[in-house]
């Protein structure tokens, strides 16, 4: 056992780890909808770009919640990181569905990993919010546009450099 692990409940170091693979998942889903953008018959860059990051983003947090586990003593369990559920991803709206999906769903696993960590709370709830009400508006406005030459634009103007 580690010297500086000082309660530090094993159900706390399970639900960290838990919370990493999770953001492993995010990741991959994320690095996934990038690439598929960028193939040469989506060639939609904003979108590629945007998901790209998201997907260091995720990474980032998955470092943060490793560097969490060693700091309070704990045992970092890395698992399989599940692919993700499809490898075509439709339009640009339908990736921003998936993508409110996969934030909701990384939010409500921080929120029950909230109770035990007011780490969770300063460093990624609230900008799980804002990820989630970012990507809401980005939908709303997809649908306004629509598919094709709308989502073009949308790319180019609100995604792009």
């Amino acid at each position: 056992m580690s010297r500086c692990r000082q309660n530090y409940h094993e159900e706390c170091e399970a639900g960290v780890n838990k919370q990493i693979n999770l953001e492993l998942y995010a990741m991959y889903t994320y690095t996934s909808l990038a690439f598929y953008f960028e193939r040469d018959d989506v060639d939609l860059k904003g979108f590629a770009e945007y998901f790209r990051n998201s997907g260091k983003e995720e990474w980032e947090h998955a470092q943060k919640f490793m560097k969490f586990q060693t700091d309070r003593g704990g045992r970092i369990v890395l698992q399989d990181i599940k692919k993700p559920d499809k490898d075509e991803w439709g339009t640009g709206q339908d990736a921003m569905e998936t993508a409110l999906a996969l934030e909701k769903t990384v939010n409500q696993a921080l929120l029950d990993l909230h109770k035990m960590s007011d780490f969770i709370e300063r460093e990624f709830l609230g900008e799980q919010v804002e990820s989630i009400k970012k990507i809401s508006g980005y939908i709303t406005n997809l649908k306004r546009v629509g598919p094709g030459h709308g989502e073009y634009h949308f790319d180019s103007e609100t995604l792009g450099d």
